[in-house]
């Protein structure tokens, strides 16, 4: 499981990634392609052409974990097409994806910042 403690950002690659890739080739796509360091404490989420597959990229300490999630049954509500231009999304609209919901919840609660009481 993916805790929120070991990363900062997630950003997911708008449009299908051929999932064939591996580590060192999402990585290279993370540098090249989005210009971002794939070594930051992100989460990089791609998805395959059928909305099927994903694969969640971080790096953690001294190493990369490769996350895979296949659905046996419907689709994950993946965003846009807008290749080369990775989405920032927060960690709770991850949870959302991952449950099979869109990242927009217009019924969901807002954040709300708790103030201290003197």
């Amino acid at each position: 499981m993916i805790s929120n403690a070991n990363f900062e950002r997630v950003y997911l690659a708008r449009g299908s990634t051929d999932l064939r890739k591996s580590i060192d080739g999402l990585a290279v796509i993370v540098k090249e392609c989005f210009d971002l360091d794939p070594f930051s404490p992100c989460l990089f989420v791609f998805c395959n052409r059928k909305r099927d597959k994903l694969k969640i990229l971080q790096w953690d300490n001294n190493g990369f974990w490769l996350h895979y999630r296949r659905l046996e049954r419907g689709t994950f509500n993946w965003p846009s097409e807008q290749e080369g231009v990775p989405m920032d999304i927060s960690p709770r609209q991850l949870r959302w994806l991952l449950d099979g919901l869109s990242i927009e919840q217009k019924q969901a609660h807002p954040t709300v910042k708790a103030r201290t009481i003197l």
